[in-house]
């Protein structure tokens, strides 16, 4: 095998369109090419691929999972936005007495 004499870069924009020609390349390679070359996706409006694939049945299966999790968000948010306290009044601070915090910073660094 003949070695290569040279060097050429591969720019963002190459990797890319090469990434959108291709066919042969899993998730994960796609991946970590893009991270690796730092080529975003091809369009950000793309929609996402789906986790059932072509099948119908697993399609369904996830559109009802989906459905009650949401449901289950929903009403976990109701129940905190109805339990959440009340706003409560500020209490003023009482004034610094420069003497105390002497005091105070003096015996935590004898502590350490």
């Amino acid at each position: 095998m003949e070695r290569k004499v040279g060097s050429s870069t591969v720019t963002a924009k190459e990797v890319k369109a090469a990434l959108e020609k291709s066919t042969t390349l899993t998730a994960e390679e796609e991946k970590a090419l893009r991270m690796r070359h730092g080529a975003g996706a091809s369009s950000t409006r793309a929609p996402l691929p789906r986790a059932a694939g072509n099948n119908e049945e697993l399609a369904d299966e996830l559109l009802v999972i989906e459905m009650q999790l949401m449901k289950a968000m929903r009403a976990r948010a109701a129940q905190a936005r109805a339990t959440a306290p009340k706003a409560t009044v500020a209490v003023p601070k009482a004034a610094a007495n420069p003497t105390k915090d002497k005091i105070v910073r003096a015996l935590r660094g004898k502590k350490k």
